[in-house]
Formats: C-alpha cells, sequence, structure tokens
C-alpha cells in the first residue's frame, strides 16, 4: 500500500470510529420505533376494536407524514446543519412515539403515526447526504451499510424486546403492554437526540478532532463523489433518472415495508400462539438482513459495481415471496422464504443509495435524495395498506403480497436497463486517482 493510502486508511479509522456508532444507534432507534406497531398490533387491534384495513392505513400513514415534511428538512439541512437537524428529529420522534400509549381510537392511531413520520422525515436521506460529506466514491455503499445495518440489528433485537415487554408489563399502572411497549422504547431517542447536538459535527471542515491535512485529504477523496453537475435543486427536479431511480426505489420500499408491519401476524398465522416465541421467529428474517447488508455493501464496492448488486438480489426477492405463497401456511418453509425475501430486499436497498449518493454533485445532492426518498417511502405508505385492504376485501394477504413480489421484480428489470454512467471509470480504492474519479453507478 502507497503512504497515501495509508494515510487515508489511517483516516477513515478514526472517521468510522468517531461518526458510524452514533449514527448506527440513532437509525436502530429509527426503524424500531417506526416498526414495533406491527408487534403492538397483536394487543392493540383487539383492545381497541380495530379491523385489518384500519391497521394497514395507520401503519403506512406514518409514511403519508414523512413524505410530506421530509424534502423541506432536506433542503434546509446544508443551512441548517447536521447537528441541529438529526437533533430536532429524534427528539421530536421519541416525544411522538411515547404519546402513542394515549391512542384509543383509529382517528387518534392515524394522527399520532402521522405526526411519528412528519417529525422523523428526513432523518435517512440527511443521513445519506451527511455521509456523502465524508465518504469517497469506493467508501460510500460500505458506510451506509454499516449505518443501515441497524435496521436489521433493529429486527433483531427489538422483535425479542418489545414482545417481551407487551408480555412482562402487561397490566402494570393499569397500562396494557403494547403501551408499556411504546414508552420504553420511545426514551432512548429523546436522550439520543441530545447526545447528537452536542457529539456531531456539521461536516469535516467544521471538525476539530481533524487536522488540516486530514481535512484536506477528506475533501480530496469526496471530490470523486458525482457523475451528474446538477447546480442546483430545480436542475435535479428535470432529471428524468432522478425519477426512475424513485420509481426503483419506492418498488422495494413498499414490499420491505409490508411484510416488516405485517410479518408478526404473518407469523402468527402459523401457528405460532406464543407472543414471546413469535418475537424470537420474527428476528430471524433481521439476521439474513444483517449479512445481506454487510457483504452485499462490501461486495458492491470491492467490485465497483451498483446495477447487478442491485437487480440480482431484486429477482431473488421476488422468487421468495413466492415461495412463500407456495409454502401453504407451513412455518418453516414460510419462514425460510421470507428470511431470503427480507435479505435481499434489504442487500438491494443498502447498494441502491449508493447510486444517487454517487450520481448527483454537490449540496444538491441533498435535495435530489430527499426527492428520491419522498416519491419512493410512499411505498410505505402503499405496500402495508395494500395488504390490509386485501386481507379486509378478500379475506387473505396473499393478493396484496404477490403484488408487493411483482414490484421487486420491476425493480429489476428498471436496474437492468437504466444507464447512469457517463463514460469515466470508478476511481481504485487507493492512490491519486481516487481524488480525480466520478463514482457514478454502473
Amino acid at each position: 500500500m502507497s503512504e497515501r493510502g495509508t494515510a487515508i486508511a489511517s483516516l477513515y479509522r478514526k472517521v468510522n470510529l468517531r461518526l458510524l456508532p452514533l449514527l448506527f444507534v440513532g437509525f436502530m432507534f429509527a426503524y424500531l420505533d417506526r416498526v414495533n406497531v406491527g408487534f403492538a398490533k397483536l394487543q392493540m387491534q383487539s383492545d381497541l376494536g380495530f379491523s385489518d384495513a384500519a391497521y394497514g392505513v395507520g401503519a403506512g400513514i406514518f409514511f403519508v407524514g414523512y413524505v410530506l415534511f421530509e424534502l423541506p428538512s432536506n433542503l434546509l439541512l446544508p443551512k441548517v446543519g447536521a447537528r441541529l437537524t438529526f437533533s430536532r428529529i429524534m427528539v421530536l420522534w421519541g416525544i411522538t412515539s411515547m404519546c402513542m400509549l394515549f391512542v384509543n381510537s383509529v382517528p387518534a392511531f392515524y394522527a399520532l403515526r402521522f405526526l411519528l413520520g412528519a417529525f422523523e422525515a428526513g432523518f435517512a436521506p440527511g443521513v445519506l447526504f451527511y455521509l456523502s460529506r465524508w465518504y469517497g466514491p469506493t467508501r460510500i455503499a460500505g458506510a451506509i451499510s454499516l449505518v443501515w445495518l441497524a435496521g436489521p440489528v433493529s429486527g433483531i433485537i427489538g422483535a425479542p424486546l418489545s414482545t417481551w415487554i407487551m408480555t412482562v408489563f402487561s397490566g402494570t399502572g393499569h397500562l396494557a403492554g403494547w403501551q408499556w411497549m411504546f414508552l420504553i422504547e420511545g426514551v432512548p431517542t429523546v436522550l439520543l437526540g441530545i447526545v447528537v447536538f452536542f457529539a456531531l459535527d456539521d461536516g469535516p471542515a467544521r471538525a476539530a478532532w481533524l487536522s488540516d491535512a486530514e481535512k484536506r485529504l477528506l475533501a480530496a477523496e469526496t471530490a470523486g463523489i458525482g457523475d451528474a453537475r446538477h447546480e442546483s435543486f430545480f436542475t435535479v427536479l428535470r432529471d428524468p433518472k432522478v425519477y426512475i431511480l424513485a420509481v426503483a426505489y419506492l418498488c422495494i420500499i413498499a414490499p420491505a415495508y409490508a411484510l416488516s408491519f405485517w410479518l408478526p401476524t404473518i407469523i402468527k398465522s402459523a401457528g405460532v400462539t406464543s407472543t414471546q416465541m413469535l418475537g424470537w421467529y420474527a428476528a430471524i428474517p433481521s439476521v439474513a438482513a444483517a449479512l445481506a447488508i454487510y457483504f452485499g455493501g462490501r461486495s458492491s464496492d470491492r467490485r465497483r459495481e451498483r446495477r447487478y448488486h442491485i437487480a440480482v438480489p431484486a429477482f431473488i426477492g421476488f422468487l421468495g415471496f413466492v415461495g412463500w405463497y407456495l409454502s401453504d401456511g407451513h412455518l418453516v418453509p414460510m419462514l425460510v422464504s421470507i428470511t431470503i425475501a427480507t435479505g435481499m430486499m434489504w442487500m438491494a436497498n443498502i447498494v441502491f443509495w449508493a447510486v444517487p449518493a454517487e450520481y448527483i454533485k454537490g449540496d444538491a445532492r441533498a435535495g435530489a435524495i430527499a426527492l428520491i426518498n419522498t416519491i419512493g417511502l410512499s411505498g410505505g405508505f402503499f405496500g402495508p395498506s395494500i395488504i390490509g385492504w386485501s386481507k379486509t376485501a378478500t379475506g387473505s394477504i396473499y393478493p396484496g403480497f404477490m403484488l408487493m413480489a411483482a414490484a421487486l421484480l420491476l425493480c429489476g428489470v428498471i436496474f437492468l436497463l437504466i444507464r447512469l454512467q457517463s463514460g469515466a471509470p470508478m476511481p481504485p480504492r487507493h492512490g491519486p486517482a481516487q481524488a480525480a474519479g466520478t463514482g457514478a453507478a454502473k
């Protein structure tokens, strides 16, 4: 390894230790606080008399609030700064998550889920933009994968934790188990928001723990990010490839969140009656997702390739949903099929975000990422809602989930056809050429 390569490796070890653990924990609670309603459903639905359709809409309406407020949040991020933005988001969504314990009707359920989405809006795309200020084109997918690993880790820890809280605390202080779950799991997010305000830097230029030489080295590394030169957010709005990426992302998100919100119900329908055992079973797909994220992100960076690292997992995920349908509700084949589908969706998801991070240059990247995420996350509303409507209208969730499988198939086709690269190859992992590379999606 060259002297410069050694310096870069040493610098990124320092950056990784400073940034990634904090962002990891933040994303872990973000994911837990948005999907723990799937476990609450096991008790809440009978306690409050919700229909499956009402639950599906309530689970998905989170994304309506998220979509409406995400773009303004990310457009303000470069001006306000990451530290204040992330702190504000975490404190407000933590308080709202805790307030879910007061839900006593369908309108209240809808209102708080909407507010939860509105307050969390901008966190995930904000983190993506923030990472692109620190990591060059040969490291961006790896950095994203380490932070996004928090999603499945949240499932591994959160599934058994949520069901344990619901079982052990049920009836304590005249509160139901699901009420205690929302209260206990919301508190850490508020505390973390306070920590972020004091511990996070807005960017490399303001990091007092970096020397001037290290800041210059980081600037050279991240100069390679961005293949399309968008002078402003308005030029982003006129780029048709941004919308193609958004549709592809929607095709990943809709089935992913449909499965996340309905997984406890699916497992219960396979004959699992113990709430705590259900939590352990629900954690299994998250283990596969964690492995897929880690190895998928590393493989994509090592091979300097994005397209097939998205399309192939999307196709395999489609086959996973088909396998679940053919399992006829038997627990083991159902769980194996769902585990495969979950892992592949997460792999496609994690590698996907390296594409817009590399394709768009400069501060316009914040708006582009938010726009893609805003359109794509509408799938988070449609996915769970379609499953709820399918269950209410036909008595079965299978028609809705086969539509979700078709969405994954479409995502794979899109990435086999799309061309984003301008012709310049991705730079080598070390050496002077890295500062001049483009690193666009292949």
